[in-house]
């Protein structure tokens, strides 16, 4: 397949592909925690193309704070690549530490999902526990950073010095869909710190964008929640076509009818982490 990567950007990047395929068949067999998003597809479907089926195993953890829809493309992906998976529930909310939203509420989800999904792989016969953070992650406020290192949980893509950029050009060599798919977070992220996390303040959360991607609105979207307010942060392009007033009744509509009273779009457009912003955290 053809791609525009810069010749000096192929060479870096062939270098860190050949390392990863040494770093997972030293550690195999592999499991991977996996969300279907970028990294984590990118790191399983590599570790099944290097090892083989029986190589690696990907492991989705399943809770209200992820969206239905990504799990359902996490599925289907790994369906695609021949990856095998294996699902597990976790229960995140059940923990009053996590539902208070904290400014280190990552921190309990990932511990929640760690201790869930290490002890089953390693019963499984997958001692390598491995994570798709990636090296652009490692500046930015990631408390959930800490308990994957409880757990013993790998970041290969970060060790070797993979950028989101570096596996977005990996992936699109591979043929996944995920090599231009915008970045996900959980649903938590929506929510300010400090507002309770409850299942049915993410499923609003979940409705509303849902009913924006209806609309064919693409590339990053959030909507920001703020009790009765709905603040939408659009990449560029999108956010100048629905500052339209025309569109942007429609966009209204949609997310009153998703549970919001009032509907404002950020004029500063879609920033990845604004509500760490917004509360002043950070690394």
């Amino acid at each position: 397949m053809e791609t525009d990567i810069a010749p000096d950007t192929e060479l870096t990047l062939a270098q860190k592909e050949a390392d990863l395929a040494a770093w997972l068949v030293a550690r195999a067999p592999v499991a991977v925690g996996f969300s279907g998003g970028v990294d984590s597809t990118y790191l399983a479907v590599t570790a099944r193309l290097r090892l083989g089926s029986d190589g690696v195993l990907a492991i989705i953890g399943r809770s209200p704070s992820y969206p239905a829809a990504q799990w359902a493309a996490a599925r289907q992906v790994a369906r695609s690549f021949d990856v095998p998976v294996l699902e597990l529930d976790t229960a995140e909310l059940d923990d009053p530490r996590y539902a208070a939203n904290p400014s280190n509420r990552c921190y309990f989800c990932k511990t929640e999902l760690w201790s869930k999904l290490v002890p089953v792989a390693h019963a499984r016969g997958f001692p390598t526990v491995a994570d798709g953070t990636n090296a652009d992650d490692l500046g930015d406020w990631r408390p959930g950073a800490q308990a994957a290192r409880e757990h013993g949980v790998a970041s290969p893509l970060a060790e070797l010095g993979f950028s989101k950029q570096d596996i977005r050009d990996a992936s699109r060599r591979l043929d996944l869909p995920t090599w231009q798919q915008p970045s996900s977070p959980c649903l938590s992220s929506r929510l300010p710190y400090g507002i309770e996390v409850t299942p049915a303040r993410l499923k609003q959360v979940e409705r509303a964008e849902e009913a924006l991607r209806a609309l064919g609105i693409a590339g990053d979207l959030r909507v920001r929640y703020h009790e009765e307010l709905a603040r939408v942060e659009l990449g560029p392009a999108e956010l100048t076509r629905w500052l339209e007033p025309g569109r942007f009744a429609t966009l209204r509509t949609a997310l009153v009818d998703a549970g919001f009273e009032r509907v404002a779009l950020d004029l500063r457009g879609f920033r990845s982490g604004s509500l760490n912003v917004l509360h002043g955290v950070g690394q």
